[in-house]
């Protein structure tokens, strides 16, 4: 009798783990993977950025790519004529174009 007890405890326990296995399975699937999945659309949009391309910066302010410099970390950007600016490559936040299809 007392080895049946022992199958049941074992069977409650992993009953009172299984509420706790399907939280994690929602937070991993409605918060962890989109968010991965935006990041590497990021990774995947600012390693294809080239000369010519328009961006928005963090801070908001459009331009076109002029050129890169340090081991393409940092972006040169036309702003106006005549007026250049250098930002870090991860303070670019999107892509003009994607940005006006959206609208």
């Amino acid at each position: 009798m007392d080895f049946l007890y022992a199958q049941s405890s074992s069977d409650s326990s992993f009953l009172s783990f299984l509420p706790f296995i399907l939280m994690v399975m929602v937070i991993y699937f409605l918060m962890l993977r989109p968010q991965m999945k935006q990041q590497k659309e990021r990774k995947k949009m600012l390693e294809n950025l080239k000369k010519g391309d328009k961006i928005i910066t963090s801070g908001g302010i459009y331009g076109t790519i002029a050129g890169f410099k340090g081991n393409n970390s940092i972006v040169i950007l036309d702003i106006d004529k005549n007026v250049t600016i250098k930002i870090s490559k991860s303070a670019i936040s999107g892509s003009q174009s994607i940005d006006e299809k959206k609208d």
